[in-house]
């Protein structure tokens, strides 16, 4: 075997529709494309979620629900991250510089401090929102819980 002889896996490929050339190849005439209409000339687009004139699924279903523009979405910061957060640079504070800087948050989130994990060192903690837990757990240790 070599490259000159590597043909595909037999039944893998099929052999292309020859579309508009004469009608003994069974698809000349209208090439497959039926007889007038708007889908039938060059030039058709239609648009996205067309269903050929029946009453589209997006217009069928209900709309429901509202978005609440008062939410505030926290992104989650475990006990445990931020013990390796302080094994890893041997820090004593972790604020939000600190975070973004170990890639745990952007910049621009709203971070909560949760009590999954344990923590072994004292460490002063800054974030928008603790848990109980967490706030307890830091506490326990000698550290600061301190919410901005």
């Amino acid at each position: 075997m070599n490259l000159s002889n590597i043909k595909p896996a037999k039944g893998s490929t099929h052999s292309e529709k020859r579309i508009g050339r004469g009608q003994g190849s069974g698809y000349g005439g209208t090439s497959t494309r039926g007889h007038k209409g708007a889908q039938s000339r060059s030039g058709y687009k239609h648009k996205r979620g067309f269903q050929g004139g029946q009453m589209p699924l997006q217009r069928r279903l209900p709309k429901f629900g509202f978005t609440n523009i008062n939410k505030v979405v926290f992104k989650t910061v475990n006990l445990g991250a931020i013990e390796a957060l302080v094994a890893k640079t041997g820090a004593t504070a972790i604020g939000q510089a600190e975070l973004v800087a170990a890639g745990l948050v952007s910049k621009n989130d709203v971070v909560k401090i949760l009590g999954t994990g344990t923590l072994t060192k004292k460490v002063d903690v800054t974030a928008n929102a603790f848990s109980k837990t967490a706030q307890a757990a830091i506490e326990a240790q000698g550290g600061t819980a301190t919410k901005l």
